[in-house]
């Protein structure tokens, strides 16, 4: 395995953050709502994981460093995995179990909606982020993972419906979104490249 300390540095700063906002919740540092404050937190951490595993190919072209490829797929795994707690953190501390509620929530509020579809194809990318599905869906694979794309955007719109009026923060990850999208056109990307030639 290459970059065994990269990795497991990614892999530490990954796990501690879910690890500290759970403490901060059970020891009442959150204020009277532990558990929405917790939701949120994943929810945030879910995007930012999301554009720093999109910006591993940009700094890879940019830098020529191959470790930023090395943890690409371990960063996607860490962003289902924060994706799926946000979920079921919804699904508990917001609904209270009362799977009922679900419906309503998704007739009053369509950022659910919004939130449900981008979960929902992360889900399908994280099961085939394996080689085993690379070898059976062939060029298809490659069609299917550009999904992650339309999951972005997506999840742009998903928190932009949360926070409404204040969209301060919101505008930072959707310049980064940006970037993010345009590193994807072909002139841009040789234009990283030749940055790192120069």
């Amino acid at each position: 395995m290459r970059y065994p300390l990269w990795r497991g540095l990614v892999f530490v700063a990954a796990l501690l953050f879910p690890l500290y906002w759970l403490y901060e919740g059970l020891q009442h540092m959150t204020g009277p709502d532990p558990g929405k404050v917790l939701v949120d937190n994943l929810g945030q951490g879910t995007l930012i994981l999301l554009l720093i595993t999109l910006c591993m190919t940009p700094l890879r072209r940019l830098t020529g460093w191959g470790g930023w490829l090395a943890v690409r797929r371990q960063l996607g795994l860490w962003c289902f995995a924060y994706a799926l707690l946000h979920f079921c953190g919804y699904l508990l501390f917001i609904l209270g179990l009362r799977f009922d509620r679900l419906w309503v929530d998704v007739s009053e509020r369509p950022y659910i909606i919004v939130g449900v579809l981008a979960f929902v194809a992360l889900l399908l990318l994280a099961l085939t982020s394996n080689r085993y599905s690379q070898r059976r869906l062939g060029l298809r694979w490659r069609q299917l993972h550009r999904a992650i794309y339309f999951i972005l955007v997506l999840a742009l719109l998903h928190m932009l419906w949360v926070v409404r009026s204040d969209i301060g923060e919101w505008l930072l990850y959707a310049l980064a979104g940006a970037f993010v999208l345009l590193s994807r056109v072909p002139r841009v990307a040789e234009g990283l490249s030749a940055v790192r030639a120069r």
